[in-house]
């Protein structure tokens, strides 16, 4: 809050946000020291990020593709917000579980979750196509901000099952649960906080704060920097900047080892921004003017990984040229498979209320099954007469 009493206002720049922002990598795609995170991977890992990123990327185009023809219900991109969600990733290990949103793709790529089992959700053919117990990676939660208390839930759990604090790195575990900057206004994010902190539970929350919640600005969310909320809840809070992937590798994987040496909770913002629309379903440009997407397409996220390996000489134009032939066939691979996929039942929705059906549930559930069928009966109605028109003439 400013001295007048006036609203903060997140600045143009996210640098400006105080010392506590961490970057690692410019814009320009140079390089960048922080006294108190570092990178500690190769360039290797970086070709590696980037792929994981421009794989992401091609994903989610080609599900907003889907959903326009038809193919989806609706679909949530992650435009935008790839380094947020390849670098924290990338910085969990194989027992770390994580709890994401419903826009966490760029995670499930690297818990190696198949695109199609997030396609069969957003289609309506099941709630979602993978096994939590065997990726460490809870299916997507549609309520927002329930998850955190899932994931606090979790890390608890984790504490009393003696995981944390070991010193064995193949044993100790934290949890790691993503959430909005319009998911930290609701009431299941503040609990979590609490229950986090007086218990001390292994968990880092990381926080995508992409700008908007929906069509509500962040200067209409807060009137302080998200990441200053945690001391109020008696944890650390740190900023990053989300378009930096390595950033948010080296900020997510430091709070994942405090997390799991018994530390306690942090709380990692990730300044970023959503270049698309929230979902398929809404339209920005009612909300948003052209000037500020504009101002954020300077920092996306893959051109300044690939400056930083086109300006280095770390690859050449092969390997960029190899990563679009991947995309291509992923692509396919994305597109077969959702055309393959059976048309969603919504009449079975009603099975999945209670454990057993119930009169009521059945009676609605023969109604919308009679009211479907009739739409059948109406085609091959129009149909006949269609036939018999063509016979007469």
């Amino acid at each position: 809050m400013t001295t007048d009493g006036a609203l903060w206002s997140p600045p143009g720049d996210p640098a400006e946000g105080g010392p506590e922002f961490v970057q690692l990598l410019t814009p320009e795609g140079e390089r960048c020291e922080h006294p108190d995170y570092a990178f500690d991977l190769d360039d290797e890992a970086i070709k590696g990020f980037y792929r994981d990123m421009a794989l992401t990327r091609r994903i989610d185009a080609e599900a907003i593709a889907l959903q326009r023809q038809g193919e989806l219900g609706i679909w949530a991109s992650l435009l935008g917000q790839e380094a947020a969600q390849i670098g924290s990733g990338r910085a969990a290990r194989a027992q770390d579980f994580i709890f994401p949103t419903y826009r966490e793709h760029g995670v499930a790529w690297c818990r190696d979750i198949d695109p199609l089992a997030i396609i069969s959700l957003f289609r309506g053919v099941d709630h979602g196509g993978w096994d939590p117990r065997t990726t460490n990676f809870h299916l997507y939660t549609i309520v927002i901000g329930a998850q955190t208390l899932h994931a606090t839930g979790y890390a608890m759990g984790v504490q009393r099952d003696g995981l944390v604090g070991t010193g064995d790195p193949e044993r100790d575990m934290a949890v790691l649960g993503y959430f909005g900057d319009g998911a930290s206004a609701q009431g299941d994010v503040n609990e979590a906080f609490i229950w986090a902190s007086v218990f001390n539970a292994p968990i880092v929350f990381f926080l995508q704060n992409n700008q908007w919640a929906i069509s509500a600005p962040m200067e209409k969310q807060s009137r302080i920097p998200l990441y200053r909320r945690a001391a109020g809840f008696g944890f650390p809070g740190v900023r990053v900047d989300g378009n930096d992937v390595l950033a948010c590798y080296a900020a997510a994987k430091a709070a994942l080892q405090q997390a799991r040496d018994g530390g306690g909770p942090t709380l990692v913002e990730a300044f970023t921004y959503r270049m698309g629309a929230h979902t398929t379903t809404d339209d920005p440009t009612r909300y948003r003017l052209k000037d500020e997407l504009e101002h954020w397409k300077l920092k996306d996220p893959l051109a300044r990984v690939k400056a930083y390996l086109t300006r280095n000489g770390v690859t050449d134009d092969d390997f960029f040229v190899r990563i679009e032939t991947e995309a291509d066939a992923l692509a396919q691979h994305v597109r077969e498979g959702t055309h393959a996929m059976p048309e969603p039942d919504y009449a079975r929705s009603f099975d999945l209320v209670y454990a057993e059906q119930t009169e009521e549930l059945a009676a609605q559930q023969q109604w919308l099954r009679d009211y479907q069928a009739s739409f059948a009966d109406a085609d091959a109605k129009s149909g006949a007469d269609a036939e018999f028109a063509e016979g007469v003439i």
